[in-house]
């Protein structure tokens, strides 16, 4: 067995036996098989696919590449979430900590950027101190201590995972439905929680564009997630524009703070509550209606934005930049773009709202690339927003005024205006168990 006949294989549509990927996995985690020949297989599954058994398979495959966590210390249902990523998405800074403040128990590893989407431990990074990497013992005595702890995927988590990961940012193979499936199930499963709600997003800023593949996605990863004993929920969610306002990494993470302040966008409040109340439901909380009037409550008392600063507190982040970033930052530069015409602010692409924050430095251009915290961009209106042409559209914010032409360009590719009535698409389109 030798990686060019595997790779061949793939070219050549053929399925590829347990044997075969696991030879694959265990290969290029011990670092005996190169990049570039990872790099053509990954290319290959891109272009031609697996079925179901072959997703089935590396799954299990890349959850046991590496340790998988023991929860048992902490007591209750504990129940984890993902979100397959999109252009704007704060979720999981925001719904962790109201979930920690009405008493359920997050122990929530998270994944860096991928494509033009930012990655929930970049954004934690922007925060100075806040230390996304800890050992087992300190994340679960967060957990047990606050009831919450958020971190990057541990050296040990599916290594598997994290090195194809970082192959697939830099070769434009992220948008592959098996990779995704292994990549979100084999981490999930390896992370000790005994259910899942995921966040499977659709639409021209999310990595499955085609609503009917993200219903394949949804459909799938629950059955691997039952299947496993591990009660799994889908909420599939349109990303067909931004969520929120704000596009970047510590520009996000102040759009979360605003939202446990209780000052966010709709959008977040609708997406934020409704995926708390779904994990406290599941860990047993109480009913779902019960859950989201909690939910609700802890933005409104403050609560969850306490939980959020005790987060940031104990793993090291100095809250205060995130308010105040001129203590730990020099000022970015900033570029007001003005609508182009007069309407109901829709998108063509909501994914070139993210290629316009990769021009401002937002985003990795290869694995080893290092992002500017502070670029990115901000809407002064919204999705659904009536604007008039020669209004403020959104900001623009960078360390450098190189690329702001470039995102300019971009943003009004992206833009749509609607001139008569118009009616916004629902965020949530559909709740999958099975």
């Amino acid at each position: 067995m030798n990686m060019f006949s595997i790779i061949e294989k793939k070219t050549k549509k053929e399925a590829l036996s347990f044997e075969e990927m696991q030879y694959f996995i265990t290969g290029f985690c011990k670092g005996e098989i190169p990049d570039y020949q990872a790099s053509a297989l990954i290319m290959a599954i891109y272009l031609n696919g697996m079925d179901e058994r072959e997703i089935t398979d590396l799954t299990l495959i890349m959850r046991d590449s590496g340790e998988t966590m023991d929860l048992s210390s902490i007591p209750g249902i504990k129940v984890d979430k993902h979100s397959t990523g999109g252009i704007g998405d704060t979720t999981t800074m925001i719904l962790t900590p109201i979930v920690a403040a009405c008493g359920g128990k997050v122990a929530k590893m998270s994944g860096r950027g991928l494509g033009v989407a930012t990655g929930t431990v970049d954004k934690l990074e922007s925060i100075p101190g806040y230390r996304t990497a800890l050992s087992a013992e300190e994340f679960l005595e967060n957990v047990r201590d606050i009831g919450i702890s958020l971190v990057g995927q541990t050296i040990n988590i599916a290594p598997a995972d994290k090195k194809i990961y970082a192959i697939r940012d830099v070769t434009a193979t992220v948008k592959s439905l098996p990779l995704i499936a292994t990549s979100v199930m084999s981490k999930k499963l390896a992370s000790g929680a005994d259910k899942f709600v995921l966040d499977v997003k659709f639409g021209t800023g999310a990595l499955c564009e085609d609503y009917a593949e993200a219903e394949k996605l949804s459909h799938y990863m629950c059955k691997i997630g039952n299947m496993t004993g591990h009660e799994t929920v889908c909420y599939m969610t349109n990303m067909n524009r931004p969520l929120g306002k704000a596009v970047g990494h510590l520009l996000e993470v102040q759009e979360a703070v605003e939202t446990l302040k209780g000052n966010g966008h709709a959008d977040v409040n609708e997406l934020c509550t409704t995926l708390a109340a779904e994990m406290l439901s599941l860990a047993g909380i109480g009913t779902f209606e019960a859950c989201r009037l909690k939910a609700e409550q802890a933005l409104k008392d403050g609560s969850a934005l306490a939980k959020f600063k005790q987060l940031v507190a104990r793993q090291g982040g100095n809250f205060d930049v995130i308010e105040n970033p001129s203590l730990f930052y020099p000022a970015p530069k900033e570029h007001i773009v003005y609508a182009k015409d007069s309407g109901y602010i829709s998108f063509h692409r909501a994914e070139d709202i993210g290629i316009a924050t990769a021009q401002l430095g937002a985003a990795r251009v290869n694995k080893d690339s290092k992002i500017d915290f502070t670029a990115g961009l901000v809407f002064t209106k919204c999705y659904g927003d009536y604007i008039r042409k020669g209004e403020e559209l959104c900001r623009l914010y960078s360390s450098s005024d190189a690329g702001f032409k470039d995102a300019e360009f971009y943003v009004d590719r992206a833009v749509n205006y609607i001139p008569g009535d118009f009616t916004p698409e629902p965020l949530i389109s559909q709740i999958i168990r099975a």
